[in-house]
């Protein structure tokens, strides 16, 4: 890594002529990819990114430069590329160099590193082969290993320096059922801040079995029931709806720009009293967890939502500057060649105080979700569309037969208005979040809960 004393002339040279902050994203990152699809490796991929990202805010605009070239040279160079974004005149800019130190640690157990690509392909072609012979009507399976070393060196012009290694490992299993001409899928996937250790406890075959399982009962589920009625979803689903109903239109820039339902609403009631969402990227080994941002602010647990008002913003450093706030923490970038913007992080609805179980005997009839799949939103309106990948109708109270097809529409502030029941369940699912071009790792979680009315698209009687 670069020298500090390198780094300090270079936010000095980016300052030089004007401008109310500076920082400077070094990134080294070595990953690992094994894919099998078909009985057939199709990939092992290994490699080495590194680069280097100057930035310079001034006057509400932002110059940003960057290079895979590590020089001092090189670095200096981009320095004063962005510093003359600014008219000047010149002047002499004194920045410190203090390190800065994480509040929280995480720890990992087996380094993916530290484990031979063989064994890591062996892992891969076990999971294959398992959802492969699992089913005759199993047709097709993609099982996919990924695991990623990110060391980043962070200085700013407030005259800090931090320093982090993120150890990122993940595995995916999708599987295709045919009958006749009904075709189904399965998919199951793990993920965190963390070692190889994560397939101790969940190895791929069993990821596959789960993925078969699913995409083999939705093969034979009936339709699911259209129309109007109370909704269900288990904590097993993940926080997928929270992630797109309100946490993105919970991020600074879009707010700050009206591009969100949310903006202007700080102080008023967004969602019903026994919701209380959080932004936490302290959780251990969750996937969108780490020590520090992308712009070395120490990673934080912001309460966004609290009783159902709205209390705050997910602010990067750009942002907090235009409202006049701290950064909470939520600056990243997918790598050295972006700039940081305000994103999610681990976002969750907290768990609540009943029992699952009890929120499921409260529906007569209605649609139990345990597993979602994809969807989209508008963060203007709200307006959600949602795939579910497992469902079941709620028939007087108890979970009745596996259904197909069905989809939930919704307007995101209407729906965590109208929540009624939270249980003290939690559950996460994993997954990269795009935005304005970038991808960056998050988790997502949400307790057991009722919405007493929604659409739901299936087969209308």
């Amino acid at each position: 890594m670069i020298s500090n004393e390198i780094l300090r002339r270079a936010l000095q040279t980016a300052l030089s002529r004007g401008g109310e902050y500076a920082d400077i994203f070094i990134e080294n990152r070595k990953t690992t990819s094994v894919q099998v699809e078909d009985n057939r490796v199709e990939k092992v991929l290994e490699g080495t990114i590194s680069g280097v990202g100057v930035r310079l805010i001034l006057g509400g605009k932002t110059a940003y430069a960057y290079s895979n070239d590590l020089s001092e040279s090189s670095i200096l160079e981009l320095a004063a590329t962005v510093g003359k974004a600014s008219p000047g005149p010149f002047r002499e800019a004194v920045v410190g160099m203090q390190k800065r130190y994480p509040e929280v640690t995480f720890s990992i157990q087996q380094p993916p590193g530290t484990v031979s690509t063989s064994d890591k392909v062996a892992q891969v072609r076990k999971g294959n082969e398992t959802a492969r012979k699992y089913d005759g009507r199993i047709r097709q399976s993609s099982v996919i290993y990924r695991d990623s070393l990110q060391k980043v060196k962070i200085a700013t012009s407030e005259g800090f320096i931090a320093e982090e290694e993120r150890v990122y490992t993940m595995g995916m299993v999708q599987v295709v059922a045919a009958e006749g001409s009904t075709i189904q899928t399965g998919y199951e996937s793990v993920g965190g801040l963390v070692g190889y250790e994560l397939f101790d406890e969940t190895p791929l075959d069993v990821l596959a079995v789960k993925a078969a399982r699913r995409a083999l009962m939705m093969l034979d589920a009936r339709k699911a029931p259209g129309g109007r009625m109370p909704v269900i979803i288990s904590s097993e689903a993940g926080g997928t709806m929270i992630h797109e109903a309100i946490g993105h239109g919970l991020e600074a820039d879009l707010a700050q720009q009206r591009l969100s339902v949310y903006s202007g609403k700080v102080g008023s009631r967004v969602a019903s009293p026994v919701i209380t969402v959080v932004d936490d990227a302290t959780l251990p080994n969750k996937r969108g967890s780490f020590l520090f941002d992308d712009e070395g602010t120490p990673s934080k647990r912001n309460i966004l939502v609290k009783e159902g008002v709205l209390t705050g913003y997910l602010y990067d450093n750009y942002t907090a500057l235009v409202d006049g706030v701290p950064s909470t923490g939520n600056g990243r970038r997918e790598s050295y060649g972006h700039k940081p913007i305000p994103r999610m992080t681990n976002t969750l609805i907290a768990p609540g105080t009943m029992e699952p179980n009890e929120v499921i005997r409260s529906v007569h009839a209605g649609l139990l979700v345990k597993k979602m799949g994809g969807g989209q939103v508008n963060t203007v309106t709200g307006d959600f569309v949602f795939d579910v990948q497992e469902g079941y109708v709620i028939e007087n109270g108890a979970i009745g037969e596996p259904v197909r097809g069905a989809t939930l529409t919704g307007n995101g502030p209407e729906v965590l208005l109208s929540i009624d029941m939270v249980a003290s369940d939690l559950g996460f699912s994993i997954g990269t979040c795009g935005k304005d071009g970038q991808g960056v790792p998050v988790s997502d979680g949400m307790p057991t809960l009722r919405i007493p009315e929604m659409v739901v698209g299936g087969e209308v009687k």
